[in-house]
């Protein structure tokens, strides 16, 4: 059960591309990223990924109006129909062709997908289990070209689509007598978006060279009139009502298709609904040119919020269509707009460089405001506590997540080129990160700012990064003179210049416990340098290959390297014996590439591990590199335990073994036509001998891959660094029996009845022997105040292990503080001689502790140090009231500020009465 990780939340990507939609307390923005969907709590302040995953980016979302469903539509057609009450995919289906957008009726009884140039309406699924839950109630047809976007009537009665050939379509969701369909002109480019006014048919159009037009309708939407069946049809009915009731059902179920017409004829218009074009707007001022790209609007506060390519927004309120606001809030495209249901907050998308803002309109500021990596992640590293993650990226910025939240708190600018490195000090507070540069920084968490920069004589591009137990010792490798730098952190001086390697350095490691630097290079070596004894060369360990990276195990008796052969070695650093190796070439199972020449199984001999981790307690090794695979090995039997797949996206590259012989064709790979190239800004023109168009463009398939891994300290989860952004496996306790030393004496009711009994601490070893955490906590929560000292000291020392763990994972979900509290104190005071002999151990559990009442110090601290001053205040106020000012001389200030700790003091000894009458 120790390696029942699975997938549980993805940090540092925010947005990729796709529609926003706000849930409908408006409260949570959900967001696709990549080929997943991501939940953000605005107000609780947490970032959630969903446990669920599409084959290729998610394209669309549509959101039930109930929130409890979503369709979630990726690029190759293919849907899930998700529970987001539960966090499970219901369904799946399969459109057959590319879906552009979704969405629900407001009765929640229908949906519409505009696919190619058609609409479909379905059945949406309702409450009750259905075999096929999306049934295809009518087929639209009417553009000429692709269709853009959708939205329906507050009655759910119509619908209107947009479509690229610049024409905007109302249809009927019922068959109305005097509207089936209904086409509208006027603009000049493709529409972009489309809305119905409230409890109306009139309706606003916008194009994408920003020109909205108002459109009237002659008719209120209760004058749709159902078109009364005639002739044969209505025989048919009356006989069906004759016969079961089920074969309404399914004459409800049959498809019917709706063909419009650009121009009806003259009979064909009498009778039915007119519109006419009210108004026509610009939003671009004279000789500008700014493509629209987003727009959304809010139905009751009539707001219209538009998005341009340019990263300006504009605020209209409509129909006056006054600019209530406008503001740049990136210099790439807004790529969707979305208002929450109160029209407070607007949520905008940038896919250029990952963005995601939710804007409060009226008063000007931002609820969120998170950017991911703009390229790839490389390195990142875990506090000592594990309650953050530092990250390093390609794009030279430094970024620091909260663990807890899923969201990036500061982001350090200061690197000109590719971060290569990032590790933190022992004290959590300062992360240290090399850079291709030629610059080593250490940053300090307390004021957000870069404190220290440590250079070479001579200019160098620096490959990795490695601080000593002390924090004191900072140490860089260099990639091109092959030589070492060590500088001091206190003085910010280089001490010394290690050299002896005859290639780039491609990692470095400090041993935990000893002041032994590890480094690996390509020269088939890796030397261990003493760092007090003169600078000089310990050992050098010489390797088969050329090493790749290097680690310490935590209690620093056991060194692993990493090397071009796919062999992960192991060593002892005291007596430099190799004491095993693991031969990982056939677990990394690479894929081919689309313009491989060759197999996935030639090209495995050319991919290696580049990122090596030891779990927390050391038995265990994390492994993973040029693959979408990352391994765990067990290191004393040299196995493999397990193997993560930690994509299943094949937007990547190399995600398959085989390439896909349906591309192959007689004029070669289609995989060289950049079909994406001219779709959405205009044609793209490659360049002469550019292979996949114009790179610049973006338009071509990253690479899967594993650049970085990490064990939390606490060894509940470990972080891995990919294409697709910073993944975090964590253990997965909601599902397990995980019985420890169990018998058939031990159940539930035994346990139970103990506690009726006032046995507490067999119910409580009982309870820790099933290993449930419910019974776990009814049994800790039954001992009384009085008697937590008494149970503590009669537990065996075996189970005090056990019983601090549960206290460490509930202090995150539990309100009952001060007596887990009392129970982590009694145990640390009563067991802690015993649990420090097995302080190697036990050293995951405790950091785990560690970081759980850390996390709530720093909520507390501030609210009670808040507190305190608010009550000082009110103290001084109440003596001031009613005495006249005098003008108090200058020494007096200090008598002031003794006098107010006393009658602080006096409040505190004063009972709850008066406290509650001062918080009153």
């Amino acid at each position: 059960m120790k390696f029942a990780y699975r997938f549980s939340n993805l940090l540092g990507t925010v947005y990729r591309r796709g529609n926003l939609n706000f849930t409908c307390d408006g409260n949570s923005v959900i967001s696709p990223v990549g080929n997943r969907v991501t939940v953000f709590d605005l107000k609780n302040n947490k970032s959630d990924t969903l446990p669920l995953a599409t084959r290729y980016n998610v394209k669309c979302v549509g959101l039930s109006p109930d929130g409890r469903l979503a369709i979630v539509v990726d690029e190759g057609g293919d849907a899930l129909l998700v529970s987001l009450v539960c966090r499970s995919v219901l369904h799946h289906f399969h459109f057959k062709g590319s879906v552009h957008s979704v969405s629900f009726s407001p009765d929640g009884r229908k949906f519409v997908v505009t696919k190619g140039n058609i609409a479909q309406m379905y059945h949406a699924p309702g409450k009750k289990r259905e075999f096929n839950a999306f049934v295809l109630d009518k087929t639209y047809f009417g553009p000429y070209d692709e269709t853009t976007c959708i939205d329906w009537t507050d009655d759910s009665r119509c619908f209107v689509v947009g479509s690229k050939d610049m024409s905007t379509w109302v249809f009927g969701a019922e068959r109305w007598d005097n509207l089936i369909y209904y086409a509208l002109g006027g603009h000049k480019d493709a529409i972009v978006a489309c809305f119905f006014e409230s409890n109306s048919l009139d309706l606003y159009s916008l194009s994408q060279d920003g020109v909205l037009c108002m459109w009237q309708c002659d008719t209120p939407p209760e004058g749709l009139r159902l078109k009364p069946p005639a002739g044969w049809k209505a025989d048919l009915l009356q006989r069906e009502e004759e016969e079961e009731e089920e074969e309404e059902d399914q004459e409800g179920d049959r498809e019917t298709t709706i063909r419009g017409k650009a121009t009806p004829a003259e009979e064909e218009k009498t009778g039915k609904v007119k519109y006419s074009r009210l108004a026509k707007y610009f939003f671009n001022k004279e000789g500008d040119f700014n493509n629209l790209t987003a727009a959304a609007f809010h139905k009751r506060s009539h707001l219209l919020v538009t998005g341009f390519a340019s990263g300006i927004f504009h605020l209209h309120e409509l129909p006056e269509f006054n600019l209530i606001h406008s503001l740049s809030i990136s210099d790439q495209s807004i790529a969707s707009v979305a208002i929450n249901s109160s029209g407070d907050w607007i949520a905008f998308g940038c896919s250029g460089l990952g963005q995601l803002l939710v804007w409060e309109w009226q008063s000007e500021s931002y609820v969120l405001k998170q950017q991911g990596h703009f390229n790839s992640m490389v390195a990142l590293a875990y506090s000592p506590d594990g309650q953050y993650i530092v990250t390093g990226g390609d794009d030279g910025k430094v970024k620091v997540w909260n663990t807890l939240s899923g969201f990036c708190f500061v982001t350090f600018t200061e690197h000109s080129s590719g971060v290569t490195g990032v590790t933190f000090t022992a004290t959590g507070y300062v992360v240290v990160t090399s850079s291709m540069d030629g610059t080593v920084r250490a940053f300090d968490l307390h004021r957000y700012r870069n404190f220290r920069t440590f250079t070479s004589p001579r200019p160098t591009q620096f490959s990795c990064v490695a601080v000593d137990a002390s924090g004191e010792i900072v140490s860089a490798g260099a990639q091109d003179s092959f030589e070492i730098f060590v500088w001091s952190m206190q003085t910010g001086r280089l001490l010394d210049v290690l050299s002896g390697h005859e290639g780039p350095i491609s990692g470095l490691c400090f041993n935990p416990m000893k002041s032994i630097l590890a480094s690996a290079s390509w020269d088939k070596t890796v030397r261990l340098w003493d760092m007090f004894d003169s600078w000089r060369t310990k050992e050098t360990l010489a390797l088969t290959s050329d090493a790749l990276a290097v680690t310490f195990r935590p209690d620093g008796a056991e060194l692993a390297v990493a090397t071009l052969n796919s062999q992960i070695t192991f060593w002892d650093p005291e007596n430099a014996v190799q004491m095993g190796s693991i031969e990982g070439r056939h677990d990394l199972k690479t894929g081919r590439k689309e313009l491989d020449k060759i197999t996935a199984k030639h090209a495995a001999k050319g991919k290696a591990f580049t990122a090596l981790c030891y779990s927390a307690d050391g038995h265990s090794i994390l492994a993973g590199g040029m693959s979408r695979f990352v391994c765990i090995y067990h290191v004393r039997e040299q196995i493999l335990m397990k193997r993560f797949e930690i994509s299943c996206n094949l937007s990547l590259d190399a995600m398959e073994e085989f390439l896909n012989r349906r591309k192959m064709t007689e004029f070669g790979n289609l995989a060289l036509i950049d079909q994406d190239a001219g779709q959405e800004d205009g044609v793209a023109i490659p360049l002469p001998g550019v292979r996949k168009g114009d790179m610049s463009s973006r338009h071509f398939k990253p690479e899967i891959r594993v650049t970085s891994l990490r064990f939390s300290p606490t060894g509940r989860c470990w972080a891995a660094t990919t294409t697709e952004g910073l993944l975090i496996y964590s253990l997965d306790t909601r599902v397990l029996f995980d019985p420890f030393e169990l018998d058939t004496s031990v159940t539930p009711g035994r346990v139970r009845e103990a506690l009726r009994q006032q046995d507490f601490t067999r119910a409580i070893l009982m309870a820790l022997r099933l290993n449930e955490s419910k019974l776990v906590q009814e049994a800790l929560e039954a001992v009384p105040r009085g008697e937590i000292e008494v149970v503590t000291s009669s537990l065996p020392e075996l189970y005090v292990e056990k019983v601090l763990e549960f206290l460490a994972s509930s202090f995150e979900v539990s309100r009952h503080l001060e007596f887990y509290l009392l129970w982590t104190h009694k145990l640390l005071m009563l067991h802690g001689q015993k649990l420090k002999s097995r302080a190697g151990t036990l050293l995951p559990v405790i950091q785990f502790l560690q970081k759980s009442i850390q996390r709530h110090l720093d909520d507390l601290s501030k609210l009670c140090s808040w507190n305190r001053y608010n009550m000082q205040y009110a103290l001084a106020v109440s003596k001031q009231r009613g005495t006249k000012r005098s003008l108090d001389p200058l020494g007096s200030e200090e008598e002031a500020e003794a006098s107010e700790d006393d009658s602080l003091h006096l409040l505190g000894g004063g009972g709850r009465d008066s406290e509650e009458e001062m918080l009153a």
